[in-house]
């Protein structure tokens, strides 16, 4: 069952769970990857790759990927800024740039892909 198969309601609710998880995702990274550089930053690269195309299969269309990639990117945007105190989860430098730069490239790539053949049509 793709995308194109659902009712509206059944779509929208598949979408609002995309975003759940691009946010759930994208905040595991943004620990893991910092946390075994650099062992820890491909593991977050796969799984967020791994998100966007599950996206994509699920829903059969781009704004699969486009939800979930919305939530990983909110949840990065909102993690690299720090608190009043000073206190931030990304502490700058190159490990956090590839995460945020590869994680955006490997969603492009998964909403860009072509339209994938139905089996056994």
């Amino acid at each position: 069952m793709t995308g194109s198969d659902l009712s509206s309601g059944a779509r929208y609710a598949w979408y609002a769970v995309l975003l759940v998880l691009g946010v759930l995702v994208g905040s595991a990274g943004s620990l893991v990857q910092a946390a075994w550089f650099p062992a820890g930053l491909l593991l977050a690269l796969l799984a967020s790759g791994a998100v966007f195309y599950g996206a994509r299969r699920a829903t059969g269309n781009q704004l699969g990927v486009a939800a979930a990639g919305a939530g990983w990117l909110v949840a990065i945007i909102l993690l690299s800024f720090g608190r009043p105190e000073g206190d931030g989860l990304f502490g700058g430098g190159i490990g956090e740039m590839v995460f945020l730069l590869g994680g955006m490239a490997v969603a492009v790539m998964c909403a860009t892909m072509t339209r994938m053949a139905r089996p056994g049509a």
